[in-house]
Order: C-alpha cells, then sequence, then structure tokens
C-alpha cells in the first residue's frame, strides 16, 4: 500500500506536495520522493519518512508549477532506493509517474516490455513496469494528442493485471490520472482556485485546502491540459469492488473514500463486533482500543454494550505502524517500544482489547501479554474484521499463504496461541454492512474470502509468494 499527490498549481507546488505527503505519511514509511517539472524533471527520493528524505534545501531544487509525490512500502520489489517513486522516461514527450496498488503480471509483464518492446527496467518496482507500458503505447500514436492519450490507455489498460491508481506528469502536455477497471485502490480529485490535485486519500486536500470534486471512477482517466481543461474518459467499465481494507486499516479515520466516511464505518464496525459481543455473553468490565485505528469501533463498541471505555495502551507516536514493518523480528521488537499499558486502569479487571485485524498473531500475542502483566484478571480479544486467510494481491504486504494465523487454524486454536481468555471475530457479512452503511456497493474482500475481483492465474501467484520469500 502506498500514497501519491500529484499537483497542478499556478507557482512551485513543492511545499504543498510537502506538506500533503506528511498528511499519508501512513501509507507508507519506507521510502518517499517528490519530481516536479521546470522545463526540466527535478526528482529527489530515497529511503525514509517524508521529513528525513527533504530539507529546506530542496525546495530550491525542486521547482515548478506542476509536481508528484510519493511515499511507499514494497509489495512487488525490495525496500531499496532503486525501488522509491516516482519514476520517469525520456521517451515519449518525457513521463514521470507514482502510483498505488499492485501488478499481479508484473514478472511476465517486465519480461515482455525488455524482449518484445525494447524497454528495459532498471528497478523492481511494479510503477516502472506501468509508466513503460504507456510510454511505448504512446509512441505509437505519434503526435501527442489527448485522444492519443486515452487510445494509449485503452491498450495500456488491457495489458496490465491488478490494482493501480496512477498519476503522471506528460512533459509540457499536462497532467494525467487513472485508476483500475474495479477501482480497488483509491484515488480523488480537487480543485483550488485553477489549481488541481489529485490524491490517495481526501485528507490530503483537506489540510491543503482544496476543493474536493470527487473520486476518479473505476476505470476512468482525467487528464488536465496545459490549458487547465478538465477531459474526463471511461477507459473500461467493471463491477466497482474498492478494497475494504481501506475502512478496516489503512485510510485515515477523517478521510472519505468512495463516498463512505472512514471514521463512521469504524463506529458502524464497532456496532456490528457489539452483537456478537453480547451473543457469546462476553461481559467485561472496560472496554479499550489498540491504538490508533481502532478506537471509533471500540467506542461504539463500549457505547452499545454499555461498558466504561478506557485508553488501555498509550502509544509512543514516534515508533511506525508495525502492520508495514517488513519483518517478524522488526514487528516484534516495535510492540513493547510503541505500546505501554496503563496499570491502574487494567488491574484486577477483565478486559476487552478492541483491534482491527490479526494478520500473524504475534503483535495480538504480544498485547495480551502486555495487559495480562498489568494484573488483568481475563483478557478478551476481539477483531472488527473477519480472519485473514488468503493472500491480498492489489497491494497490502500479505501476499503468501502461510503469512495469517487464520489461514488453517479454528478461532478456538487461535484463542489459545494469542494466550486470549476469549476470542471473537467479526463476520463477513457485518464486515460489509458495517463498512457500506447506507450506501450501495461491493468490495473486494478478497483477503478473508479468497474471491478476488480479477484474474489470478495460479503460476502468478506463484511467483509472487516466492518473490515474498525471497525478500523475508
Amino acid at each position: 500500500m502506498c500514497g501519491f499527490i500529484g499537483i497542478y498549481g499556478n507557482k512551485d507546488v513543492f511545499y504543498d506536495i510537502y506538506t500533503g505527503l506528511l498528511a499519508i505519511q501512513h501509507r507508507g514509511q519506507d521510502s518517499s520522493g517528490i519530481i516536479t517539472y521546470s522545463g526540466r524533471f527535478n526528482m529527489k527520493k530515497g529511503n525514509g519518512l517524508v521529513r528525513d528524505v527533504f530539507g529546506e534545501k530542496h525546495a530550491s531544487y525542486l521547482r515548478g508549477e506542476i509536481g508528484i509525490g510519493h511515499v511507499r512500502y514494497p509489495t512487488v520489489g525490495g525496500g531499496g532506493a532503486e525501488d522509491a517513486q516516482p519514476f520517469y522516461v525520456n521517451m515519449p514527450y518525457g513521463i514521470a509517474m507514482a502510483h498505488n496498488g499492485n501488478i499481479i503480471n508484473y514478472f511476465s509483464l517486465k519480461r515482455e516490455l525488455e524482449e518484445k518492446n525494447r524497454r528495459h527496467l532498471n528497478s523492481r518496482c511494479d510503477v516502472e513496469a506501468i509508466l513503460n507500458v504507456l510510454a511505448y503505447e504512446l509512441e505509437k500514436e505519434g503526435d501527442f494528442s489527448v485522444d492519443g492519450l486515452f487510445s494509449a490507455l485503452e491498450r495500456t489498460y488491457e495489458r496490465l493485471l491488478g490494482s493501480y491508481s496512477v498519476v503522471a506528469i506528460i512533459r509540457d502536455k499536462g497532467l494525467l490520472a487513472f485508476r483500475d477497471p474495479h477501482g480497488i485502490k483509491p484515488i480523488v480529485f480537487g480543485k483550488r482556485g485553477e489549481e488541481f490535485i489529485f490524491a490517495s486519500e481526501s485528507v490530503a486536500l483537506d489540510v491543503l485546502e482544496f476543493e474536493f470534486l470527487g473520486d476518479i471512477k473505476p476505470g476512468e482517466a482525467v487528464f488536465i491540459t496545459r490549458e487547465r481543461e478538465v477531459v474526463r474518459r471511461k477507459i473500461r467499465e467493471e463491477t466497482h469492488t474498492p478494497c475494504i481494507f481501506e475502512w478496516v486499516y489503512f485510510a485515515r479515520p477523517d478521510s472519505v473514500i468512495d463516498g463512505i466516511s472512514v471514521y463512521e464505518a469504524r463506529l458502524r464496525l464497532g456496532r456490528e463486533l457489539a452483537k456478537l459481543i453480547k451473543e457469546r455473553g462476553i461481559i467485561p468490565d472496560v472496554v479499550i482500543p489498540v491504538p490508533d485505528t481502532s478506537r471509533a469501533a471500540a467506542l461504539a463498541l463500549a457505547e452499545e454494550l454499555n461498558i466504561p471505555y478506557r485508553e488501555g495502551l498509550i502509544k509512543n507516536r514516534y515508533i511506525g505502524r508495525t502492520f508495514i514493518m517488513p519483518t517478524d523480528r522488526e514487528r516484534s521488537s516495535s510492540v513493547r517500544m510503541k505500546l505501554n499499558p496503563m496499570r491502574f486502569e487494567l488491574a484486577g479487571k477483565k478486559v476487552l482489547v478492541v483491534d482491527d485485524s490479526i494478520v500473524r498473531g504475534h503483535t495480538s500475542r504480544q498485547i495480551i501479554e502486555l495487559i495480562r502483566s498489568t494484573g488483568a484478571s481475563e483478557v478478551y480479544f476481539a477483531s472488527y474484521s473477519p480472519p485473514l486467510r488468503y493472500p491480498c494481491l492489489y497491494g497490502i504486504d500479505m501476499q503468501t499463504r502461510g503469512e495469517f494465523i487464520a489461514r488453517n487454524r479454528t478461532v478456538e486454536e487461535i484463542k489459545h496461541i494469542i494466550g486470549a481468555d476469549e476470542l471473537v471475530y467479526q463476520t463477513v457479512d457485518g464486515l460489509i454492512r458495517g463498512v457500506k452503511g447506507e450506501k450501495e456497493m461491493s468490495f473486494c474482500t478478497a483477503c478473508f474470502t479468497g474471491e478476488y475481483p480479477t484474474d489470478v492465474p495460479e503460476d502468478m501467484l506463484r511467483m509472487i509468494e516466492e518473490d515474498r520469500k525471497r525478500k523475508e
């Protein structure tokens, strides 16, 4: 999962892009990058947080009224600086690009580009494949035209399999954004006077005071010309199935994705989970969230049960998100540094811990151990999403079947492994009801159900899993 911003401004856009990237830093902590255009492409990218990669000196270098920025954690590819986004190619025109998602057929596409299209890829990052496919198809169009751009995109879509939300600068032509046919990854569109923005989450628009114009639709491309004309074109029509994990975990609670408030969705998920707690006859003394994503759900659950809600775990905000840390060792060591229990709120009590999900189980087990160390009499654990059992192939770093604690285990077995007195999972139906609310919408729930919205050839799944294992 990654995050990006693209801005077509009236003056140098570096500070706006930098500020916007800080607002979506939660989407990737591995690397950061910005590229601007001022008659030439100016680029700075590297490993680390936005604040570590960029300094005041870069403002004078990253000049230009059009630019894109990116924060990344790796799915395809590794964590090296050579895989940091954005990327650019010189031919045709000069194109710079960043994206959020995962190209399932990356390995075969890379081979095809290098062997048949004579375009060498210098990294193992899948956006470089998207960029070179689009560049190759644009070259076939000859002189640039907006219609030619959309024709090239139609052929690009035919060659890509997976999820992708993309923003790109086409030198001296304009700013482009497009979204995969299923709309798996989010992308929003905004305006501030004569300036335009594309971003992975609406919170970036809020911070920069851009008016929200809406989401880019599934299979839609939007092009902002040099004359600031907005041209929209539907490239391909498929069922809209956005990734439901955005509302569960990844997005900031103050974002709105595809018309659904993340915060309101998490409140509803808490209410859905409360029904299951009641059915099980579990009566805790106190409800606590695993900060930060679980706060809204835990609060709503506590209200439904009429049980006190407390902040039982205090977070060190200078430690990153453990879910997107690349190895088990890093995840395990960071939990103790990241969370500290409030002994006087937990000692002698039956504690219900609410979390967004359980992936590998390591973090859940350590949290339960922390709470027991305070003298809690019993520790119940509740996940407001269902058991994760299937690889995500669309950009969340859960790409091998063996990574999930719930893969071939019962809830009772998982309960014993993580050390909980009781364990409650959300149901798939409850998850969907909670996220969509009154809105009629379908979702990608593949990591819970194994039902993928795109074709997933077994050989490609095997290649993805093998690549993932090589990185560990």
